[in-house]
C-alpha cells in the first residue's frame, strides 16, 4: 500500500509539471536553467583542462606539440610574467636540458645538453623567425633583445640539431620568440621594474587594429650594476620596436617590421683570458608576404659595436690585445641581407610536402680582422610528412647548403612518430647539423702582447708581442644526434609527462690555439664528444588555481677534445615550480632550480703565467661547485575591467627576489659571484 501511494505522489507530480510546462514562458525557464548548468560545468571542465601547445618550430608550420618531429618545449607569457625575470635566459632555466650560465650582469650563454661555453655559438635564437644570431661572430647578445617583454607571447625550444629546417647555426638547437599580434596586444601596456643592483626593466606598449591594418609600438628601457661591484654598470640599453600588419584577404597578409637596440654599457662578453667592454647596437628591417601555405621572408638586420678588449681581472697588467696598430678599442660594423622562401602542399590525404630555399649575405668590417670580409650563403630544403597508418607518421627532411668559405653541406633529418592511443606518443629521431666558421674566425688579425716584471730595477719588465689570426681553411663544426623520447597525458588531461634520451657525436670544433713562435690562430681540434644522458619531467594543473612543473636532466660527457675546447657540464639539473592564480587577484610562484658541479677549461696561459713567479698568477680552479636556486614572485591585480574594444583592462603590482636563499656562486670559474636581487614591479593595461 505505501508502495502504491509514493508511485501515485510520483505519477500525480509528473502531470503537474507537464500541466506546468504546457505554457510556453514556463517551459523556457527549465530549459534556460538546465543549459546554464551544462554551461557552467563546461567551464570549470576546460579550466581544469592542461591545453597541448600548438608550435611552430619543428616543421615551420603549426601543428600539436605532441606530433612535432623534435622535442620542442614552450615558455608562455604566463610563464615570463610569472617569473620575475629580467631577462629571458632566467625563465629558460626551468626546460630540463638546456644550458645556462650567467657570466656577468649582462653576459649570458645558452646551448642545450652539455655543450655550453664561454661566447657560446651553437644555438640558432629568432624573433618571429628571423634570425638574432649574431652570423659574422657567432654568438647572441641575450640583454639585448630587439623586443620588451610584454610583448613575448610565448618561446618556443627545439633541443636538437635543426639544420635539415633552418642550415647553419641550429647546432644544439633552436629558439624562437614569438611576438603577439596587434589584436592580442590591443590598448597601451605599462610595465616598469626596479630594485637591487640598480636594476630597471622598463616597457611601453602601443597596439591596436584599424579594419584589415594593425600595429604594434614599443619602447624600452633596461639597465643592472655590476655583480662583482654594486656601483659600476654592467648594462644599460634603449629600444625601439614597430610591427605592423595588414591583411590582404583572408587567406594572405603583408607584415613590416623594424627596430633598432641601443646599449651604450656592455659588461662582457667573457671569454677564455678576455672581459671585454663594449657597446653593441643593433638595427633591423623585416617583411613577410603569406599566403596560405605560401610564405616570403626578406629581412636585414646591421651590427655595430665599439670593443675595448681587456685581460680577465687575474691578468690585469700581464696580458693586452690591440689590433695590428695598437689600438686596444675597436669598431665592429656587420651587416646581413636574408630571404627565405617556403612553400607547403597536401599529396592526397596522408602526405605533407614542405620546401623551400634561404639565401644570406653577410659582411663585416673592423680593424680588428685583416680585411673586409663577406660571405654568402645558399640553402635548399625539403621534408615530407607521411602518415602511414593511424598510429605512426614519418617524417623526413633533407638539405642542402652551399658557403662562400667551406664545401657543401647535406643535413638530414629522420623521425618515427608512434601514437598508439590518443594522447600518448612516442619519438624516435636521428639529424645531423653544422656550424661554419664566422668571418671572424676566419678572418681576426691582432696582437696580444704579454708583459712580464723582472722584480729588477732595469729592466722593471719584459714584453714581447705576437698575432693572433684566423684561418681560411677552417672545416665546418659537426654534429649527429639520435634521441627517444614520449609524451602523454593523464589525469583528464590535467598531467603530463615527457621523458627523453638522447646521444650526441660532436666533432670539428674550432677553437684559437698556440702556433710555433708563440702566435695563436684558429683551427679544427681533432678530437670528438660523445654526449649522452636523458630528461624526464611532469606538468601538472591541479585545480583552477593551483599548476607547476618539475623536471629532471643528467648527462655524461665523453671525448678527446683537448685545451678550451674540451667540453663541460653540470651531470644533474633539478626543475621545479609552483604557481597559484586567484580570483582576488593574489598570484604568486616559487621555482626552485638545483645545478651540479661542472668542471670547465682553462686557457693554458695562466698556467704558463703562473709558473713565473713575478706574475702572481694563480691558475683558478676549473670546477665551480654546485649550486640552489630559488626564485620567488608574488603579485596583487588590483583592478580589472572589460574595455569597450574587447580587451581587458588591468593593474598589477608585483615583487620579485631572484636567489632568495643568496647561495653566492659561480656559474663558470672565470665569471662572477652572483647573489640575490630583489625587484619591485608595476604593470598597467588600459
Amino acid at each position: 500500500m505505501r508502495f502504491e501511494l509514493k508511485r501515485l505522489r510520483h505519477v500525480m507530480f509528473a502531470a503537474l509539471l507537464t500541466a506546468r510546462l504546457s505554457s510556453p514562458a514556463a517551459a523556457e525557464l527549465p530549459a534556460a536553467i538546465f543549459g546554464e548548468s551544462l554551461s557552467v560545468s563546461a567551464n570549470n571542465d576546460l579550466e581544469l583542462l592542461k591545453e597541448e601547445e600548438t608550435v611552430s618550430i619543428a616543421s615551420r608550420y603549426e601543428q600539436p606539440i605532441s606530433q612535432a618531429p623534435s622535442n620542442v618545449y614552450v615558455v608562455t607569457d604566463e610563464d615570463i610574467r610569472q617569473s620575475g625575470a629580467t631577462d629571458l635566459p632566467t625563465v629558460l632555466r626551468r626546460i630540463p636540458g638546456l644550458e645556462v650560465m650567467q657570466m656577468t650582469g649582462a653576459d649570458f650563454n645558452v646551448s642545450a645538453r652539455g655543450d655550453n661555453q664561454p661566447f657560446a655559438n651553437k644555438m640558432l635564437v629568432m624573433v618571429d623567425g628571423r634570425s638574432i644570431y649574431l652570423d659574422v661572430q657567432g654568438n647572441v647578445f641575450w640583454k639585448s633583445l630587439p623586443i620588451t617583454l610584454p610583448e613575448i607571447k610565448r618561446i618556443e625550444v627545439l633541443k636538437g640539431p635543426a639544420s635539415a629546417m633552418y642550415g647553419f647555426n641550429a647546432f644544439d638547437g633552436v629558439i624562437n620568440i614569438i611576438t603577439k599580434s596587434p589584436e592580442e596586444m590591443k590598448g597601451t601596456t605599462l610595465q616598469f621594474g626596479g630594485g637591487e643592483q640598480g636594476t630597471i626593466s622598463s616597457a611601453a606598449v602601443q597596439a591596436g587594429t584599424v579594419g584589415k591594418f594593425g600595429y604594434r609600438l614599443s619602447i624600452g628601457r633596461d639597465q643592472t650594476q655590476q655583480w662583482r661591484d654594486g656601483d659600476a654598470l654592467a648594462f644599460r640599453s634603449h629600444k625601439f620596436n614597430v610591427q605592423t600588419d595588414y591583411a590582404l584577404s583572408s587567406t594572405s597578409k603583408l607584415q613590416l617590421s623594424g627596430g633598432v637596440v641601443e646599449s651604450n654599457r656592455y659588461d662582457g662578453q667573457v671569454g677564455e683570458v678576455t672581459s671585454n667592454s663594449i657597446r653593441p647596437s643593433f638595427s633591423y628591417a623585416n617583411a613577410v608576404y603569406e599566403h596560405g601555405a605560401f610564405l616570403i621572408r626578406a629581412w636585414w638586420s646591421g651590427y655595430t659595436d665599439h670593443a675595448t678588449i681587456n685581460p680577465v681581472p687575474q691578468l690585469a697588467g700581464l696580458l693586452s690585445v690591440t689590433d695590428r696598430n695598437g689600438v686596444s678599442t675597436n669598431p665592429f660594423s656587420g651587416n646581413t641581407y636574408n630571404v627565405d622562401v617556403q612553400h607547403a602542399l597536401n599529396l592526397g590525404t596522408t602526405n605533407r610536402l614542405l620546401y623551400g630555399a634561404n639565401y644570406r649575405h653577410n659582411s663585416l668590417s673592423s680593424p680588428a680582422i685583416d680585411q673586409f670580409s663577406r660571405e654568402n650563403r645558399l640553402g635548399l630544403f625539403l621534408q615530407d610528412e607521411w602518415r602511414a597508418t593511424a598510429a605512426i607518421t614519418i617524417v623526413a627532411g633533407l638539405r642542402y647548403d652551399l658557403h662562400t668559405q667551406i664545401n657543401g653541406t647535406w643535413s638530414p633529418r629522420l623521425a618515427i612518430l608512434y601514437q598508439p592511443v590518443e594522447g600518448h606518443t612516442f619519438h624516435l629521431s636521428g639529424s645531423a647539423a653544422y656550424r661554419p666558421p664566422t668571418l671572424f674566425e676566419s678572418h681576426q688579425d691582432q696582437r696580444v702582447t704579454t708583459t712580464i716584471p723582472t722584480g729588477l730595477p732595469f729592466p722593471s719588465s719584459i714584453s714581447s708581442t705576437v698575432p693572433v689570426t684566423g684561418a681560411t681553411g677552417l672545416a665546418p663544426e659537426q654534429t649527429s644526434s639520435y634521441e627517444a623520447g614520449y609524451q602523454g597525458w593523464y589525469w583528464k588531461h590535467r598531467l603530463r609527462i615527457r621523458a627523453d634520451l638522447f646521444y650526441n657525436h660532436i666533432s670539428d670544433l674550432i677553437g684559437s690555439r698556440p702556433l710555433a713562435g708563440g702566435a695563436s690562430a684558429f683551427v679544427n681540434d681533432p678530437g670528438s664528444a660523445d654526449i649522452y644522458g636523458g630528461e624526464a619531467g611532469i606538468e601538472f594543473l591541479a585545480s583552477r588555481w593551483l599548476s607547476g612543473f618539475a623536471n629532471y636532466a643528467y648527462e655524461e660527457i665523453g671525448q678527446s677534445f683537448s685545451g678550451t675546447v674540451r667540453r663541460g657540464a653540470p651531470r644533474s639539473k633539478v626543475s621545479a615550480g609552483v604557481r597559484t592564480e586567484w580570483e582576488n587577484g593574489l598570484s604568486g610562484e616559487v621555482s626552485y632550480y638545483y645545478v651540479g658541479a661542472a668542471t670547465y677549461p682553462i686557457a693554458q696561459s695562466f698556467s704558463l703565467l703562473a709558473n713565473i713567479p713575478t706574475t702572481g698568477v694563480t691558475t683558478p680552479g676549473d670546477r665551480v661547485g654546485s649550486y640552489n636556486l630559488l626564485n620567488l614572485r608574488a603579485g596583487y591585480r588590483f583592478w580589472q575591467q572589460k574595455a569597450a574594444a574587447g580587451y581587458m583592462r588591468d593593474a598589477e603590482v608585483a615583487v620579485s627576489v631572484f636567489n632568495a636563499l643568496n647561495d653566492e656562486h659561480k656559474e663558470h670559474p672565470l665569471g662572477d659571484l652572483i647573489g640575490r636581487r630583489v625587484m619591485g614591479w608595476l604593470t598597467l593595461r588600459f
